[in-house]
């Protein structure tokens, strides 16, 4: 793939990628906490700890996506590497509203409640962040093998900083984004180009090559 065979903006492309990886992120930065209280969150010590994990992130999605160096701003716009607060209302958006909204609101950050929706927001920001991935590598026209290899990098980054105790893995997302994502893409009656769906395609292929050859 040699040409964009997708066209849609850079900067509306890498939105859909930092936007569920600052959701990875928030989760990960509740979960390390071990207590799932919310007021025992820090998301700046969280990413203070990890400067190497952030680094590779920010490398990979750069060298994968092709962002210019405005795209990649979008994380200061975004504020996802800033220290902020997570309350349980982000990590109900974040997991789609899986868990429901309990009565009495504030049972919504008891922790046995906030531990069942970062499960979920691991899940779902996981996979949304694998389809922008592929999306954004298939628009910048970025070879196959390289951008598979460095997708699977990037997904086991973000997978050990949702849940560092293996709760995600890069295979695990690979197969919940290829049922929720490429079925509506790759359908007959879709209204994707023909080279767009040949790209998902190749990745799709070359993502399950590379995931079964990785220790």
């Amino acid at each position: 793939m040699s040409e964009q065979i997708i066209r849609i903006s850079e900067p509306r492309l890498a939105r859909a990628v930092f936007g569920p990886l600052g959701g990875v992120i928030e989760v990960g930065a509740v979960n390390s906490t071990g207590t799932w209280e919310l007021a025992d969150v820090s998301v700046g010590d969280f990413l203070a700890c990890r400067p190497g994990d952030v680094e590779r992130l920010l490398y990979g999605i750069r060298s994968v996506c092709r962002f210019s160096d405005a795209a990649m701003a979008v994380t200061d716009e975004l504020g996802r590497f800033r220290d902020h607060e997570v309350p349980a209302a982000f990590l109900l958006l974040w997991s789609a509203g899986v868990t429901g909204v309990p009565q009495p609101l504030e049972e919504l950050a008891e922790p046995a409640v906030v531990r069942r929706m970062c499960r979920m927001a691991a899940d779902l920001q996981l996979t949304y962040f694998l389809q922008a991935l592929v999306t954004a590598a298939v628009a910048a026209g970025t070879e196959v093998r390289q951008g598979a290899a460095g997708i699977v990098e990037i997904l086991g980054v973000a997978a050990d900083l949702a849940d560092d105790k293996g709760g995600s893995t890069p295979l695990d997302v690979f197969r919940m984004w290829r049922v929720a994502h490429l079925p509506g893409i790759l359908r007959p009656e879709s209204d994707a180009p023909e080279s767009g769906k040949a790209g998902f395609r190749a990745y799709d292929e070359m993502l399950e090559d590379v995931l079964r050859t990785t220790p």
